[in-house]
């Protein structure tokens, strides 16, 4: 009789898999792969129930789409982590099978990075926004300097002020934000040098690993790993995993053991960047599914071949969209050329056009396109091409785009 229900459960498997395989509907979706799961209850009369589990096209800003050997790993995780009859959220943070995925992560990142001797690797949490306080906290003794380049560089200028002098070196507000200011005097009497390297809502980034006189900060939340980075640039890089790195839940920081201790204001033990140091990320409960979740990420990275092949990756990507909104007649991008980011692409309809954003939206929708709504403060759309999205995904928007401009003109 089990050989029975065995049969059948494999004869409808492949029924439901034939019967979906050829569908328009799924083709339109990009779908290539339809996942067929059936349950079967033991009954007097067979019964069973079929669940498809459609892959939708991911553009989500973050958190967003993840590299499926991760998901999968720690969905196993979840079960049974490293044999332990325990998953990955009840294991003591203090075992011995915990203690062997905090280093093997730390190894990981100074292995992609290839992160000089004299850094130390930390995972907090409290998200990039804490960094705004904990950077100034730490670094600041009388006067910093920031380069304004969208709402997130402004919220780190924020909570600065509050501890002592900023200067503000350049800005792009009067345009809402749409390149990366250049040709700036970094003040040599300022403490640290801030700067946001990619700008999520606005779409630009800043690529290159700057000489900077006094000692440069960076929060790379949304384009770490995601290109090669001269760490021995920076006294500090820090950001949320919830893009390329991970899911959310834990901050990534990488800081220069040698620029700790040198402010003389008191800094509250859990915003004292030395203590996580000392403690090594586990002076309290580490964020321990966020940072499994990561591990597996970064390994997933690491298989690809690293951060070059990464970064060949994403140029490719970037252009076969970037191409198509400057080709398409209904389109135009919102980033200056030379500020555009690989990892969030923003672009609206023409004025001519603007009448039909909605009814873009709702085409791209049906076609499995999730998340390319822009940000409110620029509108239209945006489109985030973190390393995880597939290239076929960027394909199928650009097909997507192609089709309607065709259909209304």
């Amino acid at each position: 009789m089990n050989h029975f229900f065995k049969k059948e459960r494999k004869n409808k498997s492949k029924q439901i898999r034939q019967k979906y395989k050829n569908s328009s509907k799924f083709k339109s979706f990009g779908l290539s792969n339809i996942f067929v799961s059936l349950q079967s209850r033991k009954t007097k009369k067979f019964k069973s129930k079929y669940f498809i589990m459609k892959r939708v096209h991911n553009f989500n800003a973050g958190p967003c789409v993840l590299p499926k050997e991760a998901i999968n790993a720690s969905i196993e995780a979840l079960k049974d982590f490293s044999g332990t009859g325990m998953s990955v959220i009840e294991v003591s943070h203090r075992s011995k099978e915990w203690q062997a995925v905090m280093d093997e992560t730390e190894a990981l990142w100074k292995e992609l990075l290839e992160i000089p001797d004299g850094y130390k690797v930390l995972f907090l949490g409290g998200g990039a926004s804490t960094q705004f306080l904990m950077v100034p906290m730490n670094f600041l003794e009388k006067k910093a300097a920031y380069l304004e380049t969208g709402v997130w560089a402004k919220k780190a200028i924020k909570e600065a002020k509050g501890l002592g002098e900023i200067e503000v070196v350049a800005s792009s507000a009067e345009t809402t934000f749409n390149y990366v200011p250049k040709g700036y005097t970094i003040p040599k009497d300022a403490d640290y040098f801030h700067i946001t390297t990619n700008n999520t809502i606005y779409g630009t980034e800043l690529r290159e690993d700057m000489d900077s006189p006094i000692p440069l900060i960076a929060d790379m939340s949304s384009d770490i790993m995601s290109r090669p980075v001269d760490v021995s640039k920076y006294a500090l890089i820090y950001g949320g995993a919830q893009k390329n790195v991970g899911p959310a839940g834990v901050t990534f920081v990488i800081v220069k053991e040698s620029m700790l201790g040198k402010v003389s204001r008191y800094i509250p033990t859990m915003l004292k960047y030395q203590t996580h140091v000392d403690e090594s990320s586990m002076f309290n409960t580490p964020p321990v599914f966020s940072i499994f979740v990561m591990k597996e990420t970064l390994k997933w990275i690491k298989s690809l071949g690293g951060l070059k092949e990464i970064e060949k990756m994403n140029i490719k990507k970037a252009d076969l969209l970037y191409n198509e909104i400057d080709r398409n007649s209904m389109f135009v991008g919102t980033a200056e050329k030379d500020s555009r980011s690989r990892m969030n692409i923003c672009f609206v309809m023409k004025s001519e056009y603007k009448d039909k954003e909605d009814a873009f939206m709702s085409f791209a929708k049906e076609r499995g396109m999730v998340g390319i709504k822009g940000h409110r403060s620029v509108g239209g759309f945006r489109a985030s091409l973190y390393n995880a999205c597939p290239i076929e995904s960027v394909q199928a928007l650009v097909d997507c785009m192609q089709e309607f401009e065709k259909l209304n003109k």
